[in-house]
């Protein structure tokens, strides 16, 4: 068992003992098994998730637990939960997706991480082909073989919760440090870590980073509200703040001339960053509760983003300015989150849905298709962020579930 968890398992028992009897089970019925649910799983999340998602069966439960802590030196306690969970939160339809048929197949190839609690997510293919997490509640940067299956995880600096991680072309790894306001770079051969401080007291929460072609890392600070560059060669950091309060800059990629697009995870709005003078240029999305998680870019230029709050897929063509939204098959709720654009077809996910479901749209003939993203023989997760294969695959993550999938495209 890893630090990680015996440090919160203990935590976790210590609440137990010095508090059980003032427990707040507010939100969760009455019942047998109220407490301890409460107790262990509120040491990591806030017990409204179990209300909101999609409810399990018995067995089920137990698994879905078994990917979050390990409770098998307490069979007792164990079963007492799964119990209380499946009599007050079984399989529920309250926020079904509405999936969409079509012709195309699709192999989901899961890896179940080594260090349960960790919440795997942000998977990516590094050049020698190996694929690279990160364990935002774990601090760690992990690392998978896919021809043998090997698994490895690296430490990293207590607090740095890292949230996501981009492979250079010298063989490091650079994770955004989202709760210590730093960028980190991981050498997998010693396992060395570098620390990048942010020179700026008010950025404090690198969020995603991308390289541009001259081996610049360009990276959002959401909360921040702020854009970074860290020239690696100098370790010079510039920050840029965005030119609307609290449009909380998100998603972000590079265009084929090396300017920076940013999505607005608070704002109706995209932006981009002049790669040589950082001047930012926000471009103003319609209607007013419209906010953008991820964008990509097509080999044609269009710019499509995720309209998060109004659930809806969008592109907006940098040319003539032109805007273009699709209602997302599962409607106004679902919630698009993460996006990838391969071969000239749009992949997102609807995250606002249970399961959480891949969504497959053709710019061509303007069709969707979708799929129910698996965690094992059931469905529990939320999918972040895409980023594709040199085979022209998708590398996804269920995080609740500690999961990095590989998503074969049959066309």
């Amino acid at each position: 068992m890893s630090n990680f968890i015996s440090s919160r398992l203990l935590l976790v028992v210590l609440t137990m003992v010095m508090s059980a009897s003032s427990v707040s089970a507010a939100g969760l019925p009455e019942g047998e098994g109220r407490e301890a649910v409460q107790a262990m799983c509120s040491g990591c999340h806030d017990v409204s998730r179990i209300d909101n998602g999609l409810g399990y069966s018995r067995d089920d439960w137990l698994a879905l637990m078994d990917s979050m802590i390990d409770l098998s030196g307490n069979p007792t306690q164990e079963a007492l939960m799964a119990d209380y969970l499946a009599e007050h939160f079984p399989p529920n339809k309250q926020r079904a997706p509405t999936l969409i048929d079509g012709d195309v197949s699709i192999e989901f190839k899961e890896w179940v991480v080594p260090t349960r609690g960790q919440r795997s997510r942000d998977p990516v293919e590094a050049p020698n082909g190996m694929i690279w997490w990160v364990g935002q509640w774990g601090d760690i940067v992990g690392r998978i073989n896919p021809e043998t299956g090997d698994m490895k995880e690296y430490p990293l600096p207590t607090g740095a919760k890292p949230h996501s991680v981009t492979p250079d072309d010298k063989g490091y790894l650079w994770y955004m440090g989202n709760k210590n306001a730093t960028v980190g770079r991981l050498d997998p051969a010693t396992g060395d870590i570098k620390e990048y401080d942010m020179p700026d007291p008010h950025a404090r929460d690198p969020h995603t980073g991308v390289f541009d072609e001259q081996g610049i890392l360009w990276f959002t600070l959401q909360h921040s509200n702020r854009i970074g560059r860290l020239d690696p060669e100098t370790g010079d950091i510039k920050i840029k703040t965005m030119p609307t309060e609290r449009s909380r800059p998100y998603g972000i990629k590079v265009d084929d001339s090396g300017d920076i697009w940013v999505a607005c995870n608070g704002s109706n709005c995209l932006v981009k960053v002049d790669h040589e003078t950082m001047d930012l240029t926000e471009i103003k999305l319609p209607h007013e509760d419209t906010t953008v998680r991820r964008l990509d870019i097509a080999e044609d230029g269009m710019i499509w983003y995720v309209n998060s709050g109004r659930g809806r897929l969008g592109r907006y063509n940098p040319d003539n300015g032109e805007i273009k939204e699709w209602p997302s098959p599962s409607g106004p709720k679902s919630h698009p989150y993460a996006i990838e654009v391969l071969n000239g077809v749009v992949w997102y996910n609807e995250s606002g849905m249970r399961p959480d479901p891949l969504v497959r749209f053709d710019p061509e003939t303007e069709t969707f298709q979708s799929w129910a993203i698996p965690s094992g023989d059931f469905y529990a997760g939320i999918l972040r962020h895409m980023r594709p294969t040199k085979d022209g695959d998708l590398l996804i993550h269920q995080s609740a579930t500690n999961r990095i999938i590989r998503v074969r495209i049959q066309d």
